[in-house]
């Protein structure tokens, strides 16, 4: 490519759930006459579509959305594997001097797209005596020992989550390292593989509540049971990531009685505005996010400083 001419870069919209990133994200594609590439880990599945809010095709802008729907709800989610498909459209894009313009919540999946991150493999034989574990025991054994082997570890992960608390153990046993020394912090930069800029969509915590709880309302009334049900036929239940999304969790304990519907629609709006938190906290420990504001008074608005923000950034 001619030196003289500014190399197309990647746009990462980020963010915490419910901040607007998904019609940024396809604006700014449509307007650079580049794709979306999909940066939230729930909506790489099939048939997840309500209660992640999924873009429906008609409200995309005409722009190519990728690794939306490519994996079964039974199959594990892997950022290893995400990583490999994400740099693969990157690199078809930038390849026809196109923007790629990936979008989403998911830090790890951002990161392990744009930075330099090697990810620890997998042992089944490892794996599958873990989970025994977990099956036979609960969780809150298998924290206790990642507590011993891995204190930062252990303050990360919750002690319910035995889903992460076995991949940590895993990977302990694998590499023979703390889990927290395979993975890069936040703030820190693990060397960029592309020249991006970052867009954080900043919304106020008093709105993007009320936001959460609206998005919530929304989704039960599309028919979020209704998705859940279908899925759980499909093997939802048997999932090990899938089934511990966001609305999805709450409403398979609800089919399961462990909740009335009430309880599991409050529950979901509770874990929703934690999870906002987290997502937001980790976004904010990296310096190379530019902040944008989202307010519902600033919508208007966003597009047009998040392509100023762009142009600047190509031009600099």
């Amino acid at each position: 490519m001619n030196s003289a001419v500014p190399a197309p870069r990647v746009i990462a919209v980020v963010g915490p759930t419910a901040a607007g990133k998904s019609d940024l994200g396809a604006a700014l594609a449509r307007h650079l006459g580049g794709e979306v590439i999909n940066a939230d880990s729930m909506q790489l599945y099939r048939g997840m579509d309500i209660g992640t809010a999924k873009l429906p095709p008609a409200e995309r802008q005409g722009v190519p959305h990728r690794l939306l729907d490519i994996w079964d709800v039974t199959q594990a989610a892997s950022v290893a594997e995400y990583q490999r498909l994400a740099r693969k459209e990157i690199d078809r894009l930038l390849a026809e001097g196109r923007t790629p313009v990936l979008v989403g919540g998911s830090g790890l999946y951002v990161r392990g797209a744009i930075d330099a991150l090697e990810f620890p493999g997998t042992d089944p034989v490892v794996r599958a005596r873990l989970e025994q574990e977990l099956a036979e025991r609960g969780s809150g054994p298998l924290h206790a020992r990642l507590a011993v082997a891995d204190p930062r570890a252990a303050t990360a992960i919750l002690p319910s989550n035995g889903r992460r608390i076995v991949r940590a153990l895993e990977v302990i046993e694998i590499t023979g390292r703390p889990f927290t020394a395979n993975l890069p912090e936040a703030d820190s930069d693990g060397g960029a593989v592309y020249d991006t800029v970052q867009i954080g969509v900043d919304v106020a915590r008093p709105e993007l509540d009320e936001r959460i709880a609206r998005r919530v309302d929304r989704m039960w009334e599309a028919g979020l049971v209704d998705e859940v049900r279908r899925l759980e036929e499909a093997g939802l239940r048997e999932g090990r990531t899938a089934s511990r999304a966001l609305g999805y969790q709450q409403v398979l304990a609800l089919l399961a009685g462990e909740y009335g519907e009430e309880a599991a629609r409050a529950e979901t709006v509770r874990a929703t505005k934690r999870f906002a938190r987290r997502q937001d906290s980790w976004f904010r420990r990296d310096a190379r996010v530019h902040w944008l504001s989202g307010a519902a008074e600033r919508l208007g608005e966003l597009q047009g400083h998040a392509l100023t923000l762009v142009e600047r950034a190509v031009t600099a």
